[in-house]
């Protein structure tokens, strides 16, 4: 039995040790979640093997024979030696591994000098991150830029119901609580492009509340930073007043969009913030649409809504407005046309407050565009 063991417990170690159950490391705390796993990997085989062999074994050996169906098994007073070394070497293993997993909490946790903020926003459904600048000005996106080897603190916000942020390639995550800020540190140390995923269900759109992180060189993080706009709409839209607190793009308090350096920049700058594209990005992004809906142009299958690539022209006819007016009554009063086959109510009623008014323009312009 003992040879058994030993030789299973040779082959397991190895065997769970190769096996890849996490994906591709992406931050220091990544690694030291790997080598945390791995440890605890090696002190359970052993013992796993211990039991079963033991319990095998039995099966084998002390198993019912015919005829003794009746028979009681002989007294067998406790061993007290015996009892203290399965009690005491348990106790011992716990404390250890205990001890070793909050060392490496803490060490994930531990702040790091020159530390960049980032500031996450959640909402149903979409993610938005924001880059507050010493210079006063805040780079909002609905995209997260990392420099490799930065280490980030990420301050994360809930506007409506809890939401939680995690990306797996940082072995890391924490939940977004409405009231609250909740802080969580990553320091990536691998270039690459990996999903951002909420982890907590968050209503109906909850699996397609996703966001993409891209880990990059410092100057090319550098770079991107300085090609955005300063103090830019919110992407998921003007928080509710209930819902506004300090840190989130666009609450009460927060800096104002940068005045145009002159009316034809202005102009022009309007007809970009309210053109199709703009609108496509607010679909699949800020509001959340494609979560509900089915868009080809978007590249959405939700199911909660109609299909509006193929409802919004015929379901206007229906309405007895034109295809933009019904298009923007649909987002800001979703209960005076309710298409046949749904439910009132579903839509949420607070889109005229929480996304701006040059969002729902652009929003209107490409739904309009790509309906049939």
């Amino acid at each position: 039995m003992v040879v058994i063991g030993v030789i299973a417990t040779a082959i397991g170690i190895p065997v769970a040790l190769v096996i890849p159950w996490f994906p591709t490391k992406g931050s220091v705390q990544a690694g030291n979640v790997k080598t945390l796993y791995d440890v605890l990997l090696i002190a359970s085989v052993p013992i796993f093997v211990l039991v079963e062999t033991v319990v095998l074994f039995s099966v084998w050996k002390f198993h019912m024979r015919p005829g003794q169906e009746e028979v009681d098994g002989p007294p067998i007073h406790g061993n007290t030696r015996l009892e203290v070394v399965w009690t005491a070497l348990p106790a011992i293993l716990i404390v250890s591994l205990c001890t070793y997993a909050y060392t490496v909490l803490r060490s994930n946790e531990a702040t790091k000098h020159g530390t960049m903020t980032v500031n996450v926003t959640t909402r149903q459904f979409a993610f938005e991150f924001s880059y507050p600048q010493s210079s006063g000005r805040t780079v909002v996106s609905p995209v997260l830029y990392l420099p490799k080897g930065q280490p980030v603190v990420f301050k994360l916000r809930s506007l409506d119901v809890v939401h939680s942020f995690f990306v797996p390639n940082f072995s890391q995550k924490l939940d977004a609580v409405p009231g609250i800020t909740t802080t969580l540190r990553v320091t990536p140390n691998r270039l690459g492009t990996y999903p951002v995923e909420c982890t907590e269900l968050c209503g109906a759109g909850h699996s397609l509340m996703r966001a993409t992180v891209f880990v990059v060189n410092p100057p090319v993080f550098t770079a991107w930073l300085a090609r955005q706009p300063a103090n830019a709409a919110p992407p998921i839209g003007t928080p509710p007043p209930n819902a506004a607190q300090a840190g989130v793009p666009g609450a009460a308090g927060a800096a104002a969009p940068a005045p145009s350096s002159s009316a034809s920049s202005s102009s022009s700058s309007s007809s970009s913030a309210t053109s199709a594209a703009a609108g496509k990005a607010v679909f699949t992004g800020a509001a959340g649409c494609g979560s509900c809906h089915t868009l080809a142009a978007a590249g959405t299958t939700g199911t909660v809504g109609p299909n509006l690539g193929v409802r919004l022209v015929p379901d206007s006819k229906k309405r007895g407005l034109a295809l933009k007016a019904f298009v923007q009554e649909s987002i800001t009063k979703p209960n005076a046309f309710v298409a046949p086959g749904f439910a009132p109510n579903i839509m949420p009623q607070t889109f005229a407050q929480t996304l701006t008014p040059t969002q729902i323009q652009a929003l209107v312009n490409f739904l309009a565009s790509v309906a049939k």
